[in-house]
């Protein structure tokens, strides 16, 4: 009887175990600014809500990894990503760039080939592109395609999507002028989605940078990012806003001071 209560209670601490979640090193916690949506420990998180130009030195002042460090903007928007009409999606042009090389492949041929090698991609190419990515050879960050060319890369659209590299009309990825795709790309174009909690994230800048410059940067955002609203959403749109350096502690801003419909807008 004894041994059958030791096994039952053995049994029991052992199922208890298994549904206790791990615990999480706040070392470990991704760096992204998560305290939007609460996922940071409370002692990394700052409770008091900063205008843009403390929050960025903040940001900056508690920077204190051995690279340059993107500072990373989360906004928290007032919309269910799950509706068709409530997605939220786009890119726009940082007046400052995002600090952050990037490489672009462009799927054309003929003259639209040679336009991309002379704006600057680090890859061109038709068949012979789509066997490397099919053998799981991704030597790029961007990828644009011109129309015709679509037929192709949708052969390898289960690869690049997932990795949200699939060129898309509504990123300006899929066009006849890849020249100017592939100069906007590499000059500091930042694209953005609210994923399903809607939140948006994007990295606005280096810590590197001038303040001048981030505020800049994230004017631009915010500017798109409110332009971007999608005409069923009603009520507050922008509802909570992070700042944040690949490595260290979120910061709240106030939200008047990132919503252009406000008079304390960059404040």
């Amino acid at each position: 009887f004894r041994t059958a209560l030791s096994l039952r209670a053995g049994a029991a601490a052992g199922a208890a175990l298994a549904r206790t979640p791990p615990l999480r090193s706040a070392a470990r916690t991704p760096a992204r600014c998560l305290s939007v949506s609460a996922s940071l420990p409370s002692s990394s998180r700052s409770r008091e809500e900063l205008g843009v130009a403390a929050a960025i030195a903040n940001v900056k002042g508690r920077s204190r990894a051995k690279f340059d460090e993107t500072v990373e903007l989360a906004v928290k928007l007032g919309v269910d990503p799950r509706k068709s009409n409530q997605t939220v999606r786009g890119a726009t042009q940082l007046p400052n760039g995002t600090g952050k090389p990037v490489r672009v492949a462009v799927f054309a041929k003929d003259a639209d080939a040679d336009a991309a090698r002379e704006a600057g991609a680090d890859v061109v190419g038709g068949e012979d592109l789509v066997q490397e990515i099919q053998k799981g050879i991704i030597e790029f960050d961007r990828c644009i395609a011109t129309p015709e060319m679509m037929p192709i890369v949708s052969r390898v659209a289960r690869i690049l999507g997932p990795r949200q590299l699939m060129p898309n009309p509504k990123l300006g990825t899929v066009t006849k002028n890849v020249a100017v795709g592939v100069k906007e790309l590499k000059g500091g174009q930042v694209q953005y989605r609210a994923e399903k909690n809607g939140i948006v994230h994007a990295g606005i800048g280096k810590v590197s940078f001038t303040d001048e410059a981030l505020s800049e940067n994230i004017r631009a955002f915010m500017i798109a990012l409110t332009n971007a609203k999608p005409e069923s959403v009603k009520g507050k749109y922008i509802q909570a806003a992070h700042l944040c350096s690949t490595m260290g502690p979120g910061f709240k801003l106030d939200i008047k001071a990132v919503d252009p419909s406000s008079p304390r807008f960059m404040m």
